[in-house]
């Protein structure tokens, strides 16, 4: 502490005058390949494209549209594999082996609205599960390199063959073992196809995976970045001895608001300064599913409410602009030194030029610790004071006259408000030297580039309730789309034509356990898709349920208060009331899993073999239920859970459809006590 303090007022008394010099003459450092979003990973985008036109159009130019807000560059998606993968589940496009379909989802639509505004943004596929087929039995999907190469290049070639999408980067499998002889066949098997051009990410987890490159050349040939996940602005020297690009490939998913805007300033500076990474891609790009499910808003902005049109633009939205608005990919990093490095009163400071070295951008971040701590990994003790700064310009920039000048303010005192992204004037750059007043909490943005602009849409219209009552038929959906406003936790759900009077259905689609990312899921061979919202107390559900005629699951279920989601789904507890239709049995429980049993009938006449209507409604600590009009039983229940999330699922893994799904509005009752189901959840990182 001694220590500590005598630096600070050493740093106070000297007012900390410092000059750095910015000077291309002895080469560039690394190439910078861009600064991204990750939409996937647990299906966090769910809701965005049930969104009406007009703000869903405003949220993309946000995250999207050049010179215009966050101006990302770079767009990674889950490769959907049918499992969950913290939040929920995307659906893969190959459920069964013996069938592709490549309308499922909206992560295509996401990539194809990303290009729209800005057709040089890169595409970056990853998995995080696979569908249990490729695993042979097995939670391994490396059983049969080939068969698993075979379903990447499938789903690269859909992308290009049905939606004009061309794939830039393909990653392995998300935070799991990376198999070196699989990577080899992929590149392989690319490359016979056509697909070349598509880069390899390898391994999506750490930096243990250089060991492996420095023993296998032929392995290290096929790695065109290394990619880590949540390194700490740092890097081993060996990392950096490869000579191969090295990404932070995942990165701070730490909660929006200004805090979480200070943390994504620091570390888009420092994972270069400090570790050699050319490339930033936070998770997530946007919270845009339920609030109550686990990571809540870890994310570069804010959308989920479709029903209202309602969005918050968050601060990290306005840290990506100051170095995207005026960098593009294939621009290049200054050397450590003559452009880049740590600034002397704390913080840090990056210098990029062009191809042809006409443009010059400097971005300087002077964020305190107690301001920018991610949530991984622990951030040491450091010191930030205000200072001035003086950069002298040399080399290809010694002439230049003028640096158009962003800043942003994040202050944190209870009656401040925080100042993002705002242009403040072009400065003159006299004898080569421009200097600046640089306070504690500050990101700064010094450029040549003359198209920056804030951005600036209409503001959302209000955040409104969850709308009721709620009727869902599925007839508006195009065949094989995931229905927007439902969140599958398990299990994977997609529209489908039945060809009798309930014409468009949801379909529960996985037939054996997937290749998990949430080992916890591997406890629950069964399937849910939540509704509404987390903090249902008295609600009644109802819906149309059919077990399917050929692999149809054993039994299907309508539940509410459930009160776990992602990969604690395995543990959810509520009121379930599972039909077993082949065997006319019910059973009323207060777990997903059918184990602690409030009521049973295992005959019931009301029950057929096709379509029943169920419905549950519960109040107080009171449950009853209907099948086909018929009411089955009325039972008290447990306390506890008393709130939660409406959904529906299936017993076991097997096809089951629902209908009709309808949310009575006359008795709904919320709490406002307690706190949301899931706070920030952890990584096994």
């Amino acid at each position: 502490m001694g220590v500590y303090f005598f630096f600070l007022l050493e740093l106070i008394m000297a007012k900390i005058i410092s000059g750095y010099i910015v000077d291309d003459s002895n080469g560039l450092g690394r190439t910078f390949d861009g600064i991204g979003g990750l939409s996937g990973g647990s299906a966090t985008s769910k809701l965005l494209i049930g969104y009406p036109q007009q703000q869903r159009d405003e949220v993309l130019d946000y995250l999207f549209k050049p010179n215009f807000a966050a101006s990302l560059q770079i767009l990674k998606v889950e490769i959907g594999g049918d499992a969950q993968a913290s939040d929920a589940t995307e659906a893969s496009h190959m459920h069964v082996e013996w069938e592709e379909d490549y309308n499922r989802g909206y992560e295509w639509w996401l990539m194809k609205e990303a290009k729209l505004r800005n057709p040089n943004i890169k595409l970056y596929g990853l998995p995080w599960a696979f569908p249990g087929w490729l695993g042979n039995g097995t939670q391994s999907p490396y059983i049969d390199n080939q068969k698993l190469a075979n379903y990447i290049y499938k789903w690269i070639r859909g992308a290009e063959v049905y939606h004009n999408l061309h794939i830039d980067i393909i990653g392995i499998w998300n935070e799991r073992w990376c198999d070196a002889e699989y990577v080899k066949v992929l590149r392989k098997t690319l490359d016979q196809n056509g697909y070349s051009n598509v880069k390899i990410v390898a391994s999506d987890l750490d930096f243990g995976i250089v060991d492996f490159i420095k023993a296998d050349q032929e392995f290290a040939a096929v790695v065109d970045y290394i990619g880590a996940h949540y390194p700490g602005v740092v890097s081993p020297d060996d990392a950096k001895q490869t000579g191969i690009p090295l990404w932070s490939s995942e990165d701070f998913s730490t909660f929006n608001d200004d805090v979480g805007g200070g943390c994504w300033a620091r570390i888009l500076n420092q994972n270069y300064v400090q570790g050699l990474m050319t490339s930033t891609i936070s998770w997530n790009l946007i919270d845009s599913f339920f609030q109550g499910l686990p990571w809540d808003r870890t994310s570069l902005m804010t959308a989920r409410e479709p029903w209202s049109g309602n969005y918050n633009v968050e601060s990290p939205i306005w840290m990506s602009a100051h170095t995207t608005q005026f960098t593009e990919v294939g621009w290049s990093y200054l050397p450590h030194g003559h452009g880049v490095g740590m600034l002397k009163g704390g913080g840090s400071y990056v210098a990029l030029t062009n191809a042809d070295h006409t443009q010059l951008t400097i971005v300087m971040e002077t964020m305190s610790r107690e301001h920018s701590v991610c949530i991984r990994p622990f951030l040491p003790v450091y010191v930030v004071v205000p200072q001035n700064v003086t950069f002298q310009l040399a080399g290809s920039f010694a002439n230049v006259d003028f640096l158009y000048v962003w800043r942003s303010k994040l202050r944190f005192a209870a009656n401040e408000n925080s100042v993002y992204f705002i242009f403040l004037a072009l400065v003159p750059v006299v004898n080569g030297s421009i200097s600046l007043w640089l306070d504690v909490d500050e990101i700064y943005t010094l450029t040549t580039v003359n198209t920056g602009n804030h951005g600036k849409h209409p503001p959302p219209p209000d955040s409104a309730p969850f709308p009721l009552p709620f009727k869902e038929d599925f007839e508006s959906y195009p065949l094989s789309a995931e229905p927007y406003i439902l969140a599958p936790q398990q299990g994977s759900f997609d529209v489908v034509s039945v060809g009798d009077q309930h014409g468009q259905v949801m379909r529960q689609m996985v037939l054996q356990t997937p290749i998990a990312w949430c080992q916890e899921t591997l406890y629950l061979n069964a399937s849910l898709n939540l509704l509404g919202r987390f903090n249902w107390t008295d609600v009644k559900l109802t819906s149309d349920v059919q077990v399917g005629a050929v692999n149809g699951s054993n039994g299907v279920f309508i539940g509410v208060r459930i009160d776990n989601g992602g990969c604690s789904t395995y543990a959810a507890k509520g009121i379930f009331f599972f039909i077993v239709p082949n065997a006319q049995s019910l059973k009323v429980t207060t777990d997903i899993k059918g184990k602690n049993v409030l009521y049973q009938d295992k005959s019931v006449s009301a029950i057929t073999s096709g379509w029943n209507t169920l419905s549950l409604a519960v109040k107080g600590q009171n449950a009853v239920g209907w099948c086909n009009g018929v009411q089955l039983f009325n039972v008290s229940v447990p306390a506890s859970p008393a709130n939660g999330f409406v959904g529906v699922g299936t017993d076991t893994y097997g096809y089951a459809d629902f209908d009709n799904l309808y949310i009575d509005g006359s008795m709904i009752k919320e709490t406002n006590q307690g706190k949301p189901l899931h706070f920030i959840g952890e990584s096994f990182l």
